[in-house]
């Protein structure tokens, strides 16, 4: 974790959290949806379990890297020219997963309660929605986040973060300047990027998938927990504010 520097300028008036490792661990989604499609392989003749190795590991390899179905069908054997009649299903079997449960990260509740006490808070992330609106169903923290955006509602993959059109829609929600917001997220390349996209700043939580992803774009903190990085946040929120001379 690195030391924030002082916050000059004046003080953000909402936070956007991201979903996805940010607010829970999502390789506890991954691991129950790649269970579903081995079942779904199973159905359909296959080894499920096989299946069900094979797209654990390529979930784990990268999981927004798209086609993880696909590969994982061609590592556990399955004929290139069989793809085309088992994919949907198995995409099918991958969406229409619904965790009963996905625990946040200890203490993501009580701090989103703590920022929402003080200002407006939004999650902005990126995903195809049904997907999204599961995770967030199970997290339990739905109630805690009373403006959510999901980009791919705004143009599928070409919207999602860096790019900052759902920033932009969120901020608006919200009901306060893009620039004043402070994004809290996991991934600089995407959530840190997005804050630079729309002149806003962010912090960084360092967890998850991407907890070794190098800080490029520079976030304004690095903190290793969302706590922590509410925490910070909340020492800006609640800063007196300075009068210039």
């Amino acid at each position: 974790m690195t030391a924030a520097p002082a916050w000059d300028g004046p003080p953000p008036l909402a936070v956007v959290v991201d979903l996805d490792d940010t607010l829970y661990p999502q390789a506890a989604y991954l691991a129950g949806a790649a269970a579903a499609v081995g079942r779904a392989a199973a159905e359909l003749g296959l080894d499920g379990d096989r299946v069900h190795a094979a797209l654990a590991r390529e979930l784990a390899a990268g999981s927004d890297r798209g086609g993880t179905i696909d590969r994982a069908l061609l590592a556990a054997g399955v004929p290139d020219g069989d793809l085309p009649g088992l994919l949907p299903s198995l995409v099918a079997a991958f969406t229409a997963h619904e965790p009963e449960s996905l625990p946040p990260y200890p203490g993501a509740a009580e701090a989103l309660a703590a920022l929402g006490a003080v200002v407006p808070v939004g999650c902005l992330t990126d995903g195809a929605p049904a997907i999204q609106a599961a995770k967030l169903a199970a997290t339990g923290l739905l109630p805690l986040l009373p403006e959510v955006l999901v980009t791919d509602t705004l143009g599928g993959r070409a919207a999602r973060k860096p790019a900052p059109d759902g920033l932009r829609v969120l901020a608006v929600r919200l009901g306060v300047p893009a620039d004043r917001v402070l994004v809290i997220g996991d991934r600089p390349g995407k959530d840190v990027a997005v804050a630079a996209a729309v002149g806003a700043r962010a912090i960084r939580v360092r967890q998850g998938e991407y907890v070794r992803a190098p800080d490029e774009p520079a976030a304004w903190a690095v903190t290793g927990d969302f706590p922590s990085a509410a925490a910070l946040a909340l020492r800006v929120l609640t800063a007196p504010v300075t009068a210039p001379r």
